[in-house]
């Protein structure tokens, strides 16, 4: 039976270093492998006409870009969000969204095909859980935005000059990345954070963990391991109850990790560590949205290094809360700022594609 093909974007710089020495080649043409993945966003191995022959011989036989196909591409009439359905070598596919702000470019980023904690007003929580994926392709969909940039700096040479801060990235760079896209990231620790620690390689992608933000709905154990090995990622917590039972109606993972159990990992971590935690909560009328759940999360929240990302509902077919008006949304800010708690109001981006928060899913059959 013949081995799967090795992913190169699921390697870090010392593993692909050690697969070239392993084939008797110099350290030197590692590095340069290196340089074509994520500097110069080299597609096909003949581009890399500066290695070896005998080193693209064995990559083109045992290797894989892991490039992720694009099965469909939808722009909002925001103009400034674009969603990727991408294919993966199994045939599942996944959604990555493109979005673009005043002064950065952000990926929001898958890390499962599907989810398995059910949040149910989620529309990937409504599709269920089919696998995990692989860091090589949690890192490729962040490769896969990179090279939209890429292209639209060719497309537009005066922006890729503005925007270039280094002889080699002479294109609008990825600075953000949120993994809040399908599935939940601490379900699939090991390649999430293999991930990450791939994409902030200096000699690569070069970007800074505090740029890269992971939303939990609350796996507790995740966190504890996100604390003791001191991961700088920013952390985002779903919260959208201030009691268990609020809690567990919206957020079915609550019954495996009660809210007492959830805020002393989020105590633990803000201590430890000395950093903010951004709890986020969706607002949905009549049901969040009212005076006494602004206080219960002000009474929960208070004295904790924290921040409240308010997020008005997205539409899913499969559930029929509405999104709170505007006035709600200010009131909550309001009870929230009088327990010392800072909090924004998230701002809509993608909803006419199902790009905004809790919008990804995927049809199979599609």
């Amino acid at each position: 039976m013949t081995p799967p093909l090795i992913n190169l974007y699921g390697l870090t710089r010392a593993e692909l270093g050690a697969l070239v020495a392993g084939w008797e080649l110099s350290p030197v043409h590692a590095a340069r492998l290196w340089k074509y993945l994520y500097l110069e966003g080299a597609s096909e191995f003949a581009a890399m006409d500066e290695l070896p022959v005998r080193l693209r011989s064995r990559l083109e036989a045992e290797t894989s870009l892991g490039h992720l196909v694009i099965s469909r591409e939808t722009h909002s009439s925001d103009g400034f969000t674009r969603k990727y359905l991408l294919g993966l070598s199994d045939e599942h596919r996944i959604e990555t969204v493109l979005m673009r702000y005043t002064g950065r470019t952000t990926a929001c980023i898958s890390s499962q095909v599907g989810c398995a904690m059910g949040c149910v007003f989620c529309a990937t929580g409504q599709m269920g859980y089919t696998r995990h994926l692989t860091a090589g392709e949690i890192v490729a969909q962040a490769v896969h935005v990179d090279r939209v940039l890429r292209h639209t700096a060719e497309d537009n040479p005066a922006l890729a000059e503005a925007e270039h801060s280094s002889p080699h990235h002479r294109h609008e760079r990825l600075r953000n990345i949120v993994l809040m896209g399908m599935g939940e990231p601490l379900h699939n620790y090991d390649a999430v954070m293999k991930a990450v620690d791939i994409l902030c390689d200096g000699a690569g992608m070069g970007l800074s963990a505090k740029k890269i933000t992971l939303s939990t709905v609350g796996v507790v154990p995740g966190i504890h391991r996100m604390t003791d090995e001191r991961r700088q990622v920013r952390l985002a917590v779903s919260l959208h109850g201030a009691t268990q039972a609020a809690r567990a109606a919206l957020v079915p993972a609550a019954r495996a990790w009660p809210l007492d159990a959830l805020m002393e990992a989020c105590r633990r971590y803000t201590v430890t560590l000395d950093r903010r935690i951004f709890f986020e909560w969706t607002l949905i009328e009549g049901k969040n949205d009212g005076p006494d759940e602004a206080h219960a999360v002000g009474a929960l929240l208070k004295g904790m290094q924290a921040q409240v990302n308010l997020i008005p509902l997205n539409p899913t077919s499969g559930y029929t809360g509405l999104p709170s008006h505007t006035v709600a949304a200010k009131r909550f800010q309001e009870i929230l700022a009088g327990y010392g708690l800072p909090s924004t109001v998230r701002q809509r981006r993608g909803i006419d594609i199902g790009a905004g928060c809790g919008q990804l899913a995927v049809a199979e059959s599609a």
